[in-house]
């Protein structure tokens, strides 16, 4: 359970502005205030980051970006149609950042650095490729169906990142799960002769 949570904080942290957004969009807060409360919260956390001495990951400031770019835009338009495309730019945006070789290594536990590492990349690719369906099946529902949208938006996208991240988790610990403890059972056999000598 400590790894699942060592995963998810870093996950939850780096999106929690576009959460924040949606929250307050579910809410049907005014553009004006939702954006504002993004990058509220965008800002706050790189504040904090920066005041805790901790290096801000790439993915976190690609979110910030992300907010105020598309924040200012969605003020300055307040067109629904943008909004509802939005997300598939975000998407894209997020999908090209998470190309960058090994970018999930950092969500590994130190327990499983150095026996996850090739399969963290291949699963770094897999969030690309998760991101670039969703920027697709996202302006697919805005533009076609427009009035289904809103439903859409509650659930498909955090059930479809959901799904990835339970199943990349489960897949982790049975891969990676017997290579340790194989590794502690040597470890433990190389261990024995010398205890015995003593």
């Amino acid at each position: 359970m400590n790894s699942l949570l060592y995963a998810i904080r870093p996950l939850a942290s780096d999106f929690l502005p576009t959460i924040a957004f949606a929250i307050l969009v579910a809410l049907h807060v005014s553009t004006p205030v939702a954006t504002a409360g993004a990058i509220g919260f965008a800002a706050l956390q790189i504040l904090v980051q920066m005041a805790m001495k901790r290096p801000v990951p790439l993915l976190q400031w690609a979110s910030i970006g992300l907010v105020l770019v598309f924040g200012a835009v969605a003020l300055v338009t307040n067109d629904a149609r943008f909004l509802m495309i939005k997300p598939s730019i975000i998407y894209v945006a997020v999908g090209v950042v998470m190309l960058k070789r090994g970018w999930m290594l950092r969500y590994l536990p130190p327990i499983a650095s150095g026996h996850a590492d090739h399969l963290m990349v291949r699963w770094g690719y897999a969030w690309s490729g998760l991101m670039f369906a969703s920027a697709i099946a996202n302006a697919a529902v805005a533009w076609t169906l427009p009035a289904y949208w809103p439903a859409y938006l509650a659930t498909i996208p955090l059930a479809s990142k959901l799904a990835l991240f339970a199943t990349q988790y489960v897949s982790i610990r049975l891969i990676v799960r017997p290579k340790i403890l194989a590794e502690r059972a040597l470890a433990a056999q190389a261990a024995a002769p010398h205890s015995l000598a003593a």
